[in-house]
């Protein structure tokens, strides 16, 4: 799962792929929950994160910012080298027990974290729990393959940024997640939009109102990667993306 509050990272499928990539190599070494996040150091509040944590608990961070108070954030942004987190880390912070409680909430007590600074001002980290009830096991692989997952850090950002720079790969990025890009309202009010139809139209064609057709096209834009509506009628026409509407209109 991925959460793009980034505006330079926020391809849905560019950020699946990496996912995929992310998981491929990694649970090759360690079959652990995983975070990786890039995040400005200018401005904080650009963070992206591409995750198998707790989804309540991923909610919850983005919601409260806690990247502006989180120890391990503040450790990385001072670190070229990974290191080792518990709870001890949080009470040490002498922050108040809210994100405190909440992490513990979640079992998001004891992990690793490895970490690098690209030339964008970004600070870039993958963070592993550590499973208290296979504590020592996984802490031994992590010790074991540091100097691996350290360079597979690496290679995901460098993908990340190779992926977003080259703007031809996002069309077979599109292809290759065809058949599960669109959610089935989503192709229907593309499919009406492409049809020439007016978002108020749209909505008395679907039974909806007229904000969530606008909440449907804004997705579609942000899954394809295209800046308005528009592009993203053309995009999806060009590639053969949407389905017919059955219809009796």
């Amino acid at each position: 799962m991925s959460s793009d509050s980034h505006s330079l990272f926020n391809n849905i499928l560019i950020n699946k792929a990496i996912e995929e990539f992310i998981e491929r190599r990694l649970f090759s070494l360690l079959n652990v929950k995983y975070t990786y996040a890039v995040m400005s150091k200018k401005n904080p509040s650009e963070l992206l994160t591409i995750s198998n944590y707790p989804k309540k608990w991923e909610i919850i961070y983005k919601e409260n910012n806690y990247q502006y108070i989180d120890p391990i954030v503040n450790i990385a942004l001072n670190s070229i080298l990974p290191f080792s987190w518990n709870e001890k880390i949080i009470i040490n912070s002498k922050l108040k027990l809210s994100i405190f409680e909440v992490a513990k909430k979640h079992e998001v007590i004891n992990g690793y974290t490895f970490v690098t600074h690209d030339c964008a001002n970004n600070l870039v980290t993958l963070s592993v729990l550590i499973d208290k009830n296979n504590e020592l096991q996984i802490f031994s692989k992590i010790e074991k393959n540091k100097e691996k997952i350290q360079m597979l850090l690496m290679l995901i950002h460098h993908k990340l940024i190779s992926l977003y720079q080259d703007k031809n790969l996002i069309s077979n990025l599109i292809v290759n997640y065809r058949k599960d890009i669109f959610s089935r309202r989503e192709n229907d009010v593309l499919y009406w939009a492409s049809m020439g139809r007016t978002y108020k139209e749209i909505a008395s064609l679907l039974g909806i109102t007229t904000s969530t057709v606008k909440f449907h096209i804004a997705n579609v834009v942000k899954k394809l990667g295209v800046a308005n509506a528009k592009q993203a009628i053309c995009l999806s026409s060009e590639l053969n993306l949407q389905q017919p509407v059955l219809t009796n209109i």
